[in-house]
């Protein structure tokens, strides 16, 4: 979390925890493709993730979402330097998938709401 989020965070407003996000993100990019942990490190940052991203919160992510069946893994032996693991989606994994994607678009339209209320009472200008 950012300092600025903490800041935020004492004066009454919570914040969005981002590392709450980051498995529907992992299963969209391996929906997207299988991938390598550091790939999928890299990608993350397209959703927001800092560049500071903790890889131990992503692997236990990928160990976690293996371990329900949402993705598999097996390991890649090609290429140059030492095995790596290349992990993918799961039939599993995709309908989960499609649960959080349901859930994003509500949780967006509560979030319109609440923005639209919040421009009726202080207008845009603020």
């Amino acid at each position: 979390m950012c300092d600025e989020e903490r800041h935020h965070e004492k004066r009454g407003c919570p914040g969005f925890k981002l590392e709450r996000f980051m498995m529907p993100c992992l299963l969209l990019l391996l929906k997207e493709r299988p991938s390598h942990g550091y790939e999928l490190m890299e990608r993350l940052l397209d959703f927001g993730f800092n560049e500071c991203i903790d890889p131990g919160a992503v692997y236990r992510n990928l160990r976690r979402m293996e371990e329900e069946g949402l993705i598999i893994s097996e390991w890649d032996t090609e290429g140059k330097g030492p095995a790596k693991r290349l992990y993918k989606l799961t039939d599993e994994g995709e309908e989960v998938l499609f649960t959080w994607a349901e859930h994003v678009k509500r949780q967006i339209k509560r979030m319109e709401y609440f923005l639209k209320r919040f421009d009726e009472n202080f207008g845009e200008g603020r």
